[in-house]
């Protein structure tokens, strides 16, 4: 009895020392404030970082869209991958605490080491793209390995008694991920574009404030170190998943030919595991074979950060007032319209349908989101098709495109042998009337031109190759000059502009920091990226030292302009001609696409997740979260494949994403019909029945054998 009382009264006194102070009086510990704080940290981190990731591998490492997207997806992959290694770690070895505190450090050399590599003074292209993928890796990792761990360290903090407090913790944990997310979205592309290091965009600066904010995060943790109540490796149940269905594989294929036959595949295992754990996985696998068709959704939805993002920057995202948003920022749009969602489908739409007496099951509310963002991916397409309008797409094999630029007195006439393009006179100093396809009989063509003007005719030796864009300017009386143009859309939304100066004197343009020189005699000026915006007094300077101001207007979001420089010694005038359209799809045509993607993620991720926990016994339920992270990792790997493999026009991507969810929407749908819900406590009764049995097996046995020994006992002869 002394002994007893002595260990009841030594657990007496540990569980008050892991206990931590409460909050003001209620059932909250004060431990879980350092757990929150550092969960809004790592996620601005992390969302901070990856907003920009898309445009940081097209500007900065100069990869092109398909490459871009195949990486970006790639990273996001391996961050759910690695959650499986930050459970085995945490629930065999370290526990989840010091998990939570080696792989953090991790996490922090992984942006450490990416900041560095977007410094444009350390080394090379080839040395930002190693320190860039090795910072990416450690990330992915440190991301990965805490986040299985760091909700589940929160739950522990709560006693068992405390259910209602611990499930509005959560509720806190979830706006605090979303509120990191929608702050870091808004703040890192400002870091991005509004600042400049080293002559461009701030990149290092982009990832810098990621990586201190991951910094804080670690060091708020380790604050709490004292307060936490620790419960240490158990051994981790997906371990023990895995090798019980290995070992009734295994036992079933080499069982004897005279074995008796088995309900179930994996009752070959219980001459190894017990029965409650080989049932438990027959109800885990029963939810897991249904996880089969989820990938596919979470294909389209991590779209936003890569192709979404991409097709905004092709767009006009001026709000007017002078709020412009840039492409990168779109992507809080889903953690904003989150946080209001929730509350109005739990509150409103779902009691709205149930007054409407439909039965809207978990399962029926999933194949609803996979419609849903099926349906965002054709607004999508909508969008996608209408932004192309104004992209000048490079032209195929054997063929070229063609415009001409008019700079002499009076119009002109243009004919090209074999082709029957530009029937209409040319004016002077107007807009071209756009590219047009010139068809070339080889890879490359030498052709002759006759051009008339005052009604004279004038020949031009010209040579073409194909997939090339060209522009022929006419000048000087009639002098060609054809000049191979570049008009890829900028991926900042930025303009384009070069100059034609008509003048005798050399001439430097300066345009928002961005320098232009220009030499006489038609000489043409390289073609430079700027900053949307209205330019009405943009500074040149003449060799002779001569200061002039040139209104050149508005220089509006991806657009390529030629801006034709004239005049005399005493006045100078600018004629800006537009060669490639400016964005004229306003980026607020995205939002609905992002509201369907949001309500699709509503009625998908949070409902499935609650179907997983309530069809799965409590001791499973981490497997079950290692199956759904898993489902977000392969959704990715499919992006990876059509991204590279495909070759599809972006439209018609984004339509062949939406037709796959809509048929695997279809085969989840017949697969939720034929889906059995199961309550999860009626494995306890029957277990508890069947021990129960069990118990009164043995009392009855128990007893004949007494009765038995008490007859042995008997002397020969005696009466009974």
């Amino acid at each position: 009895m002394g002994k007893a009382k002595d260990e009841n009264m030594e657990k007496n006194q540990s569980e008050k020392k892991s206990r931590s102070p409460k909050i003001c009086g209620t059932n909250y510990p004060v431990s879980i404030a350092f757990i929150v704080v550092n969960e809004f940290c790592e996620r601005f981190s992390y969302y901070g970082m990856k907003a920009v990731l898309t445009l940081y591998f097209l500007n900065y490492l100069h990869w092109n869209k398909n490459l871009s997207t195949a990486v970006y997806h790639a990273f996001s992959g391996l961050c759910y991958f690695t959650p499986i290694i930050g459970a085995l770690i945490a629930d065999s070895w370290l526990g989840k605490f010091k998990t939570i505190i080696y792989l953090s450090i991790v996490y922090v050399f992984g942006h450490v080491i990416k900041s560095v590599g977007a410094i444009p003074d350390v080394g090379d292209s080839t040395v930002h793209i190693i320190l860039s993928m090795l910072g990416l890796i450690f990330i992915a990792f440190g991301t990965g390995g805490i986040k299985p761990c760091v909700a589940a360290f929160g739950g522990d903090q709560f006693d068992e008694k405390h259910i209602d407090e611990r499930r509005k913790f959560f509720s806190i944990f979830y706006m605090s991920i979303n509120a990191g997310s929608v702050l870091s979205t808004i703040i890192t592309p400002i870091l991005r574009g509004d600042v400049q290091c080293f002559g461009d965009d701030c990149y290092a600066l982009a990832f810098g404030v990621p990586a201190i904010l991951m910094v804080i995060a670690l060091v708020v943790f380790i604050a709490g170190g004292r307060l936490y109540k620790m419960t240490p490796p158990e051994g981790n149940v997906l371990l023990n998943v895995c090798k019980c269905i290995g070992f009734a594989i295994r036992n079933r294929w080499r069982k004897p030919k005279n074995s008796p036959k088995r309900d179930h595949w994996l009752d070959w295992a219980e001459e190894k595991y017990s029965k409650r754990l080989i049932q438990e996985i027959k109800m885990v696998l029963r939810v897991l074979v249904l996880y089969i068709p989820l990938p596919m959704f979470w294909a389209l939805f991590d779209q936003q950060g890569s192709r979404w993002t991409l097709q905004a920057t092709r767009m006009n995202m001026d709000f007017g007032g002078g709020f412009i948003v840039k492409p990168d920022q779109m992507q809080m749009l889903n953690a904003l319209l989150i946080l209001v969602f929730i509350p109005i489908f739990d509150m409103g739409l779902y009691p709205l349908i149930g007054i409407c007496r439909i039965k809207l099951t978990p399962l029926r509310k999933m194949a609803t989101g996979m419609i849903l963002a099926a349906l965002a991916f054709c607004a999508a397409t909508i969008v996608e098709v209408n932004v192309i309008k104004t992209v000048v797409e490079p032209p195929p094999a054997k063929e070229c495109l063609l415009q001409v630029l008019n700079l002499v007195d009076g119009e002109v006439s243009l004919h090209i042998p074999e082709h029957d393009i530009f029937p209409d006179p040319i004016t002077s100093y107007n807009d071209p009337s756009g590219y047009t396809s010139l068809l070339l009989k080889d890879a490359t063509q030498a052709m002759t031109i006759n051009i008339t003007h005052n009604g004279e005719s004038h020949n031009c030796e010209l040579n073409f190759a194909e997939h090339n864009i060209y522009s022929l300017i006419l000048y000087n009386g009639i002098t060609c000059n054809l000049i191979k143009d570049n008009v890829i859309k900028s991926e900042n939304g930025d303009a384009f502009v070069r100059f034609i100066n008509t003048l005798t004197e050399s001439n430097s343009i300066s345009i928002d920091g961005t320098k232009f020189h220009v030499s006489g005699n038609y000489g043409i000026s390289e073609s430079l990226e700027v900053k949307r915006g209205r330019y009405p007094d943009a500074e040149c300077v003449s060799n002779t030292s001569k200061v002039y101001k040139l209104d050149l207007g508005l220089l509006d979001f991806g657009a390529y302009y030629t801006v034709i420089l004239s005049g005399n010694s005493e006045s100078l005038s600018a004629k800006k001609i537009v060669d490639v359209q400016p964005n004229d799809i306003h980026i607020a045509w995205q939002i609905p696409q992002y509201v369907l993607i949001t309500a699709g993620e509503v009625m998908f991720s949070i409902t499935g997740l609650e179907f997983s926990y309530s069809q799965a016994p409590p001791s499973m339920k981490s497997v079950l979260q290692a199956g759904w992270l898993l489902t977000v990792a392969f959704g990715n790997v499919i992006v990876l494949i059509v991204a590279e493999g495909a070759g599809l026009e972006q439209w018609t991507e984004f339509l062949l994403f939406a037709a796959l969810l809509v048929g695997v929407s279809i085969i989840f749908s017949i697969m939720a019909y034929f889906y059995k819900y199961v309550e999860t406590d009626q494995l306890d009764k029957l277990f508890s029945e069947n021990a129960n049995e069990s118990n009164m097996c043995n009392l009855k046995n128990d007893k004949k054998e007494k009765d038995s020994m008490d007859l042995k006992d008997i002397p020969k002869g005696t009466k009974m």
